[in-house]
Order: structure tokens, then sequence, then C-alpha cells
């Protein structure tokens, strides 16, 4: 009911700042508007009184406030990336209103194309150093990336990197974040893996808890196996995904904003950044962000605290350091899973659906809040130094420590409407440390430009877990059912299942910790060569030697598992320009790798410890990039086929494995950002996958696996924004998704490679609708959003069925200063 009221003083609050804006007065301000040469507005501009720390940016419309002047001579420059200044004097008396316009073109062609991009087709992927770890347009790479705009995530509301990365053509969340130490991170499928977002600015990143958007510039997906330029730790065959931080700028400003909705929604947030000294050599930026909210079902709630500081100092012309952190806590109830217990089958059980399960959603089947505690210290430094005019060193160093305290629920399908409700207990904390050092530059050779990359790093990563099991049952200490209950009916013993109840068992119960550590040292080289102007060859190679210390057990002092391992990881690609930084077509080879170690083997007739090589995996990819029609117009179109050896499956001799398996994964992905007119934006993207295990073990062989996610995603998002009415900034956004049928289990009980045998127990194919409505002004803007728009009952997972919300609403004002 507070949600509800919220929601709907925010509505009257909007509807206010419509019909007041017109006749608000500022005493002694300077406004205008920022227009390219062309007539759009430019987003981001400065505008700044000439020797006074007073100005203002642009905002997307284009538009600057700057307010209480004092009466004087002043000089009003305006500047920004890859554009022309402009200087005016001005002359302010008293109180006034000025009204200054400006037009500022270009200085340069490729500059041009950088900020243009940004600010009439705002939803197109911008250029970014991280892709290559190198500064080259989108049309010289012939790697497929997807980016998730700032202004995409702006006009859809978005609050937390999940909802974000549903803007990205095939890439389908399989299950949320639960905290969990180890893997407590969302988990996504890219063109049939699974991937998770670990990297952080192109360096480890890990947070195990949901990322909040507070401090998202921009999100990337990079698409593929990408190991020859991240390593395979951080990365899966599918691809990666990458969180580009929002970083200090030399004008103060800042916002706060608050949003409140359904479920009790209450969410905090600010983002402030200022230059600490006149010459604006020392810049600080800090994003925070508080949130407190219930989930849709009678238990479940998340709290969280953010705080992202980040501090830049140029020390001179040549040599620029900064130090960012990401601190956060949460505690969340994390989502109840619901499963088909290990050894059983859809036919056991009799449902092959997830709309057959007879359970009022709405329902959590908990008696209280079963809460995870997560705790982050992310810290980030950085040293930028230009050697020379062709060469500069980029020097990285992360430190991603997480800890994890609490409960966590969920339940197995019996038949006949029962089901079984379980929980284990999980203590823990993991770090990962990474040091990087990069180089790059340029120079020619035998008439041709090269783009030079020279790097190396040392990541290691740690884990300390304890996960604790129910006890009780002297004949079973893996225990984790609590009782059964009949989630058709009235259950009594309802609210039994707590935290309370079940805290004692676990002191009974069986405790499994591991400790387990791991570094890899891999040193990295690339050159993008323009054989011609509008012919490009990139290639790279990466050597990675890798060393598992092992998993440890204290109670025995016995440690075991541990192995080293080398390994090669070449990347081809070709781009030929058929109009120059227009029209291009594309071809790359990529490669990653998975490390294996020692394992059981059939030897002479008996099992025998022997090390695996890697596991590999290949990607051949082709197709065609546009960015036509001054910038409006954006395309990415590729067919890709990525083929995985030396998969190890059970071998034929009992408890021993062979390495000899392998999986197929092919598909076509299309991506579009269009701005047809001033004030329309829009975004449309489709994805085929098609994955089979291929000489596998008997029971999945020749199927696709459970992990690879629908076969068919559709993403989509249209806004207009009004242009030149008195009430400009007024705006509405609609969009959504729909994916195809999901697999949770595809198996062959039997064996037999009969496809009449198969068994299959899927998530139904599903189209969400969401909106927004927005009014963006200079010192403001109120925004309204419904998800789920039509309350339709849809699910995601792997191997697990999670039911999503019905229909929410949230509100939000943001002050802007």
């Amino acid at each position: 009911m507070k949600g509800k009221f919220t929601v709907m003083l925010i509505c009257f609050c909007f509807l206010l700042f419509t019909q007041t804006s017109a006749l608000a007065q500022q005493k002694t301000v300077i406004k205008g508007t920022i227009t390219a040469v062309n007539g759009e507005p430019l987003e981001n501009v400065s505008v700044q009184l000439k020797g006074t720390k007073i100005g203002a940016l642009t905002d997307s419309q284009g538009l600057y406030e700057i307010k209480n002047i004092n009466s004087g001579s002043y000089t009003l420059r305006v500047s920004a990336l890859g554009h022309t200044s402009k200087e005016k004097k001005i002359i302010v008396e008293g109180e006034a209103e000025i009204i200054e316009n400006f037009t500022i073109s270009t200085n340069t062609e490729e500059l041009e194309e950088v900020f243009i991009k940004g600010n009439i087709n705002k939803y197109n992927k911008s250029e970014s150093p991280f892709v290559s770890k190198m500064q080259i347009k989108n049309l010289e790479n012939s790697q497929v990336y997807s980016v998730v705009t700032k202004s995409l995530m702006r006009d859809q509301l978005v609050i937390n990197q999940d909802d974000a990365l549903k803007n990205v053509p095939g890439l389908y969340q399989l299950w949320a974040a639960t905290g969990k130490v180890g893997d407590g991170g969302s988990y996504f499928a890219s063109r049939g893996f699974v991937t998770q977002s670990l990297l952080r600015d192109g360096i480890a990143g890990k947070i195990t808890n949901s990322v909040d958007a507070a401090n998202l510039e921009r999100i990337e997906s990079i698409k593929g196996p990408s190991a020859t330029l991240f390593g395979s730790i951080l990365t899966s065959y599918g691809g990666l995904i990458n969180r580009v931080t929002k970083k200090p700028t030399e004008t103060f400003r800042g916002d706060i904003s608050y949003q409140s909705g359904s479920y009790g929604l209450n969410r905090l947030s600010a983002d402030f950044n200022t230059p600490l000294n006149d010459d604006k050599t020392a810049l600080l930026r800090i994003n925070a962000a508080y949130n407190d909210a219930n989930t849709f079902q009678d238990y479940g709630k998340n709290r969280s605290y953010f705080f992202a500081p980040s501090f830049l100092y140029k020390i001179n012309d040549k040599l620029a350091i900064s130090i960012d952190a990401e601190l956060s806590s949460v505690n969340s109830s994390s989502p109840a899973f619901t499963y088909i217990p290990y050894g059983q089958t859809p036919k056991s059980i009799n449902l092959y659906n997830a709309n057959e399960i007879a359970r009022d959603w709405k329902r959590s089947f908990t008696g209280g809040e079963f809460m995870m505690n997560t705790k982050t210290a992310n810290i980030f430094a950085q040293a930028q130094y230009q050697i020379n005019e062709n060469w500069k060193s980029q020097t990285i160093f992360s430190s991603s420590a997480n800890q994890s305290d609490g409960p966590q629920a969920w339940f197995y399908l019996l038949g006949n409407n029962k089901m079984s409700r379980n929980a284990w207990n999980m203590v823990g904390k993991d770090n990962i440390v990474e040091f990087q050092q990069n180089f790059n530059g340029q120079t020619e050779l035998f008439g041709m430009k090269h783009q030079l990359l020279f790097g190396g790093d040392i990541l290691r990563s740690e884990t300390n877990s304890s996960l604790g099991y129910l006890g009780g049952d002297p004949n079973n200490p893996f225990k984790t059912d609590y009782d059964i209950v009949d989630y058709s009916a009235a259950n009594s013993n309802y609210y039994n299942f707590n935290p309370n109840n079940i805290e004692p068992l676990f002191v009974n119960g069986y405790q499994y910790r591991t400790i387990t550590s791991l570094t890899t040292y891999s040193l990295y080289a690339a050159d993008v060569i323009n054989i011609t102007d509008q012919l490009i060859l990139s290639v790279a190679l990466r050597f990675d030697h890798y060393k598992n210390n092992g998993t440890y057990d204290p109670s025995t002092n016995i440690n075991s598992g541990a192995f080293s391992q080398n390994a090669f990881s070449p990347k081809l690609g070709l781009v030929y320009q058929i109009i120059k930084d227009k029209v291009a077509v594309f071809g790359n080879y990529q490669n990653s790798f998975k490390n294996i170690g020692y394992l059981f083997a059939n030897v002479n007739g008996n099992p025998e410890l022997k090390q695996f090589d890697p596991e590999k995996a290949n990607q051949f990819e082709a197709g065609l990039k546009l960015n036509i029609v001054e910038n409006k117009l954006s395309a990415n179109l590729s067919y890709y086929n990525i083929d995985v050896k030396n998969i190890v499956r059970a071998g034929q001799v009992v408890n021993t494995n062979v390495q000899d398996g392998n999986q197929t994964s092919k598909g076509f992905e299309v991506e579009v950002t269009a701005n047809p007119f001033s004030g329309l934006n829009l975004i449309f993207g489709y994805a085929n996958n098609d994955s089979k295990l291929n000489n596998a073990n008997a029971d999945v062989n020749g199927l696709r696996p459970e992990t690879a996610g629908p076969e068919n995603l559709i993403n989509y998002w249209i806004s207009y924004s009004l242009q030149t009415s008195k009430l400009r900034g007024l705006g509405f956004g609609i969009g959504g998704n729909s994916g195809s049928e999901t697999f949770v289990y595809n198996r062959n009980p039997t064996g037999s490679g009969n496809p009449a045998d198969v068994e299959t127990f899927v998530l139904p194919s599903y189209s969400i609708v969401n909106a927004t409505l927005y009014y963006d002004q200079p010192k403001y803007r109120l925004s309204l959003k419904v998800d789920n728009l039509t309350d339709e009952l849809y699910f995601n997972g792997y191997t697990t069925v999670n039911v999503q919300a019905p229909r929410t609403f949230m509100g939000s004002i943001t002050y802007k200063f």
C-alpha cells in the first residue's frame, strides 16, 4: 500500500512540474542550447565562465543552464571532445536572464564520428578501448560486441545490471545473483554457453551479489571465445561481460535521485563530480545508492548499500593515476530455486512444463526471511603514461574481495503436487587479485599502418568456503530437506520452514569446507594492420601458464588436485570496408580454452590418474557492419560457428574418463540501432542459436545442452521525446523481450540414442512488454515505469524453475546540479 501511495504522489508531482515549469523564473541565469552544424542537440558539452569554477554540461536535449551569477563581465566558453571551442563575452547586470545559443563544428573527421554518434543515435554502440585493448573504431574491429549505453539505461529507468543486459541480443539470464561465494553472481547464456559479469573496465572485478547500476557508464557484451586478450578465468566460450564505470570529469556537476514503486521499493542514489583544485588536475567522483525492497512473494527482501568513489590525479601532461573502489553490503533473500531432484526424470514426477506446476507463485513457502549477507570490497588502481607521441603505457591493479554468510532455501519437485523444502548454510570469502601491464603504440612498416599491443598479466584467485547441510538424520549426513509439502493446498506447517527452526540443525549436520587457489601468468601481443585504407588485418596471440594449487582440507591437512598447464590462444580477424567508415564485411577466428587437470583414465583396463589436456574452443564468424545515413543507422549482422573439442566424458570402464567429447554451437545474430528523425531512437536485436552435444555421455549425446538458453531471442526498445514544443523533454518508451522455450531437463535416460526416448522439462516461451514515461529538463527529470505490462507469468533458469516478477510500477525524481 505504501508503494502505491508513493507512486501516486510521484504522478502528482509529475503533473505539477509539467504545468508549472514554464512559469518558473531563475534569477541571474544564463541558458541556451548547443547544437551541431546539422541542427542536432549535443549532450555533455561543457559551458564555462572562463577563469571561474562556474559552469554546466548540456543535457540530452542540448540544453544548459548556469544560475546565480554575480554582476560583471564574463567570457562564456563552450568546449567538447572533437569540436572547435567557442567563446563569447557577456555582461551581467543585476537580475537577468541571458539566452546564448551556440552551434559548434567538429575539428577532425575521426572525432566527429565518435562524438556525433553518441548524441544523435544515442543507443548506438560507442567506440571502446577495452574490446581489443586498443582504441579502434567499431568498423575496424573484426569482433562483434554489443553496448548498453547510459542513455538507454536512463530511458529504461534501470537500477541494476541484470535489467540492463536484457538489451543485448542473444544474452539470456539463466538465474539471478544468489550472493554465494564462488558462484553467487548472476548467470547468463551467450551463444550457447554460460557466462558471468566478471570484468570491470577490462580487468577482474567480480561481484557475487546483484550489480548496482549507480556506477555504470555502459555495459559491454563481447561475443565469442575471447581468451586471447582476456584469459580463460574471466570469460567463457560464449563471450564476456565488461562493466565500464563512471570516471571523474573537470566540471562540477551531479544529481540525486529517489525511486519508489511496487512491493515496497525505496531507492536513493547520487552521482557527485568535482575538481579538487583550481587547475583541475585532481578530480573526484562519487556514486552511491541505498536500496530497500520486498519481493512479490509473501516472504522475500533485499536491502543494499553501494558506495563507489573514483579519484584521478594528473601528475603532468604525460602521467595520470587513478584509484577507484566499489564497496557494497547486501542483505538479500535469494530466490528459492525449484529443481527436478537428482536421479529423477520428468516422467517420474509427471511434469513436463513449468506451467503444469499447480502452485500459487506468490507463496514463497518459507516462514521467514532466509537472508544471505554479502559484502564486496573491490579496489582498482591505474597509471597511464604517455611515453612519446606514438607509445603509451597502462599499468592496472585490481583486488576483488567478496564475503558471504547466511542460509539459502530451495525446493525439489516430487510429483503429485508435492515438493521438499531444503536449506544449506554458506560462510565464505573469495578474492581475485590481478596485475596487468599494457603497451600500446603505432608505427608504419612497409607502407602499412600498425596499431600494436604488448601486454601481460598475473591473476591469482583464492576461495575459502564452508557449506553446511541440515542434520538430524544419522543415516544421511548430506541431508538437505526439512520437510515435504503440498504446494497446491493449504499447509498447517507452512511457517515452520524458517531460519530459526533450521539453524540448530546445521550444528549436527555435515560441513563441507574447501580452500582453493590458482594463479595464471600470461603474455599477449596483438597487431591491427591497415594493409590498405579499407582492408584491415588483425592478429593476436596469448601464452598462458596456469597453476592450480589444489584443494586444501584443514581437518586432514591434505592438499589434493594440484597441477600446472600451459596453453596458447591465437586470434585472427579481417575487415574490408566496402564504403570507408560506413559499410564493412568482416570475418574472425577466435580461440579459448579450459584447464582440466588430473582425472581418472582407463590405463590397461584400470582407473589411473592422468593429466588431461586443456579443453579447446574455436570460433569462425563472418558478417556485415553498417554505420550509415550520417550515423543515424547502425547494424551488425553475423553468423558464427563454435566448435569445442577435448571435452571430458565418462569412459566405458567404471570411474574413468575419456577426452574425446565435442559440442557445437552455431547461430545468427542481428542488432540494429537507429535515429530515423530527431527525438526518435530505437534498438532491435534477434539471435538464433543451435547448440548440440556430440560424442558426449549417452544420456545427453546429440541433444541441446540445458545451459544453452532459448534457441530464439528478441529484444527491442523504442523511445520518442518531444523536440520543439513547449513540452520539450517529454518522452515515452516501450519495448521488451521474447524468447522461445528453454530446456530445464533434456535427457535420454535410457541412453539408447532413440529420439523417442528423450524426456524434456521446459520453461515455456514468453513475451514481455515494458514501458516508460519521462519529462527531462536541465535541472530535473521525472520518470514513470511499468515492467511486465501484460502481467505475464514467465520463468527463467537452467536445471531450475525460477519464477519472474508480475506487473510492477516504479516512479523516479532526479534533481540535477
